[in-house]
């Protein structure tokens, strides 16, 4: 039986590419994202899978209910489905400053979208997870690294690291698993499309990582694919980095 995946900032960027790869694996794709997402929707539709869009800012606890709402709906009427099997907890956002610079918006926001809302995102769909149900937080490797200017971004991470592994052990009895993607450095318009169009940043962070290239979107997708898959069905609680090996 076909499962059933909520990603969140599926219209772009690792979200967008993590909706696509579980769709190639024969899984229904809700698409939820702040923006529009009938795009994505289009692209998996058109590609074979079967997919719906939903409205949801992981930063607003409203936005949050009225997406269960509307994902409860929108699954119950296209597929005849009352259950969520894989839930991808993607979306989020990177204020870089110094530590003079830093503000006191720019670390609430921050902590609002990238541990706040996968916590309450998780919460509010929890009694409509199946069992055995997989989530995914996706982390960063800057919660293992250190880079100038990152401090807000990479605690950031560091806390959902956490979050991961305690719900894994409060969610383990209804076999539910929790684990979190970190990927390095990947070629999205993430921070304003810095990796994927400033050549000088990713010639340097090539150099600097095992597998001499920074990541593609689709590596990091293949590898959540993977990762909620049966194949990974004794792993939860773990911190998976897909980084090409960058500052090892």
């Amino acid at each position: 039986m076909s499962r059933i995946a909520l990603v969140t900032g599926a219209n772009r960027g690792l979200g967008r590419a993590t909706a696509l790869a579980l769709a190639k694996n024969h899984i229904k794709v809700v698409a939820a994202s702040r923006g529009d997402a009938s795009e994505i929707v289009a692209d998996i539709v058109e590609s074979g899978g079967e997919a719906i869009a939903v409205q949801l800012d992981v930063a607003d606890l409203t936005s949050i209910d009225t997406a269960r709402v509307d994902v409860l709906a929108g699954i119950r009427h296209r597929w005849n489905a009352s259950t969520i099997d894989v839930l991808v907890n993607n979306a989020g956002v990177g204020l870089f400053a110094p530590l003079g610079a830093i503000t006191a918006e720019d670390f609430d926001t921050t902590f609002a979208v990238n541990v706040r809302g996968p916590m309450f995102v998780t919460q509010a769909f929890l009694p409509h997870l199946s069992d055995g149900a997989s989530i995914v937080n996706v982390s960063s490797s800057l919660s293992r690294h250190v880079s100038p200017a990152t401090s807000v971004y990479a605690a950031s991470k560091k806390a959902l690291e956490a979050l991961t592994r305690s719900l894994a052990l409060e969610l383990g009895p209804r076999g539910i698993r929790v684990n979190s993607i970190a990927p390095g450095p990947t070629a999205t318009d993430f921070n304003g499309g810095a990796m994927r169009d400033n050549d000088a940043m990713r010639e340097a962070l090539s150099e600097q990582t095992a597998l001499g290239r920074v990541g593609a979107p689709t590596d990091i997708a293949d590898a959540i694919s993977a990762l909620v898959s049966r194949e990974f069905r004794w792993a939860t609680g773990e911190r998976i980095e897909v980084s090409g090996g960058v500052l090892l």
